[in-house]
């Protein structure tokens, strides 16, 4: 099977260096890759590097008569099967945003009619932007898949996010967008690569909690529980690729963010439950996260020592805010509440419990009991008023999906999306 073929549009930055390394992966994997680079690309890698990786002539100038006789821009924006800006600039993100197209890149960009998928990479403070923040969600609602950039150290000198995700990322993010297509036109009856409104959560916002919080005791120790976000992130992964805009609120994990994802970071229940409210409207909240019952009344500010005698220090503890039954309980609760319960024991007995006591929709239940949290399965129970539908056990990707498929269902039948 022939592999797709990629345009690579590369945006002035001095992460355009890891341009290089992301055609080298994809010719590696079989891909067809044609380059575009713009004018202030090239201050950063040279046409004729990308030309000699790629083994395909490289595109620069808009204006260019012998291009335009052998191969027209429109003509080049819909040969591709998937169109990758990488780095997306600020500038890149707001002309793609706005529409505007005044050199060869942006134009291709406008003219296109195939998927795009962005990597960001920019300055800290650019990418926190309101404005940039602003033209991001715009792409996203438009179906552009704007990937989350990476958090580090900036070539500036200043620390947060921003940097572009590693090519090895990038190129999984191609990979999943690529194979969307063959599942689109199994739902949808559409043709490959169908444009995002197909996608069955198009339009929707999801939010998603995972992970463990960590609830501190002293500087140095604190409460937690075993969760390792495998399976919230999985969701967050399949939420984006079936079209969805996801906020995924983590916990302390060390987990890649997935492409499409809005990704923030927390610590505690109180700082979880904060980002959970601030997330507020969306079309559907899906609780993973195994959010600590209780906290230390009282932290200290030095590591708590041994005294010699022997006795146990005390340690008072309060109760975490029920984020559950705070979102249930919201003036914006979404259209569709889903809770997760891990259980040791009376798994059923337990989730039907937990769905009276915190007026979700949906609680989604398993047996931790012989197998602990962070395995790479689940064996899940859906429970709801209307019954309980249990699943055979399956990879926590396949869950994801499969959770997926049910959730745009429920979504759709309570509240149809007006592109319908």
């Amino acid at each position: 099977m022939t592999k797709p073929r990629i345009l690579l549009i590369i945006g002035g930055g001095i992460a355009a260096y890891k341009s290089i390394e992301l055609v080298r992966l994809l010719r590696k994997a079989g891909y067809v890759v044609r380059c575009v680079i713009t004018r202030a690309g090239e201050q950063f890698v040279t046409p004729l590097t990308l030309a000699a990786l790629s083994e395909n002539k490289v595109y620069t100038n808009l204006f260019d008569l012998k291009d335009e006789v052998e191969m027209g821009h429109i003509q080049l924006s819909r040969e591709a099967d998937l169109v990758v800006v990488a780095p997306a600039t600020a500038d890149l993100l707001a002309k793609m945003a706005a529409g505007i197209a005044d050199d060869l890149a942006t134009t291709l960009l406008l003219a296109t009619d195939k998927p795009v998928l962005a990597a960001p990479a920019m300055n800290v403070r650019m990418w926190l932007h309101p404005a940039t923040q602003r033209n991001v969600a715009t792409l996203r609602g438009d179906g552009v898949t704007v990937m989350a950039p990476d958090d580090g150290e900036m070539a500036c000198g200043e620390f947060g996010p921003g940097r572009l995700p590693e090519p090895a990322a990038i190129k999984d993010a191609i990979d999943a967008a690529l194979a969307a297509g063959p599942a689109i036109t199994a739902m949808t009856g559409q043709p490959d690569f169908a444009p995002a409104n197909h996608r069955p959560l198009y339009g929707r916002r999801i939010l998603i909690t995972a992970g463990p919080t960590h609830e501190p005791i002293d500087p140095v120790r604190y409460i937690a529980n075993r969760s390792s976000g495998k399976q919230g992130f999985a969701i967050a992964a399949a939420a984006a690729e079936a079209g969805a805009e996801v906020l995924l609120v983590a916990g302390p994990v060390d987990l890649p963010t997935p492409p499409g994802v809005i990704r923030v970071d927390v610590e505690t229940a109180v700082e979880m439950a904060d980002e959970v409210r601030q997330g507020l409207p969306v079309d559907a909240a899906i609780m993973v996260a195994a959010v600590a019952d209780w906290r230390a009344a009282d932290t200290s500010v030095q590591k708590i020592k041994k005294d010699g005698s022997g006795a146990v220090p005390p340690l008072a503890l309060t109760e975490n805010p029920d984020i559950l039954a705070g979102v249930a309980k919201s003036a914006e609760r979404p259209t569709l509440l889903i809770g997760f319960a891990a259980e040791t024991n009376d798994v059923i007995a337990h989730a039907e419990a937990k769905l009276a006591k915190k007026g979700c929709d949906w609680i989604v239940a398993n047996d931790v009991s012989a197998d602990p949290m962070g395995g790479e399965s689940n064996r899940v129970h859906i429970v709801s008023k209307d019954g309980i539908d249990s699943w055979d056990r399956l990879p926590k990707a396949a869950v994801a999906r499969k959770l997926m498929e049910k959730i745009a269902d429920e979504l759709d039948a309570r509240s149809p999306r007006q592109s319908d």
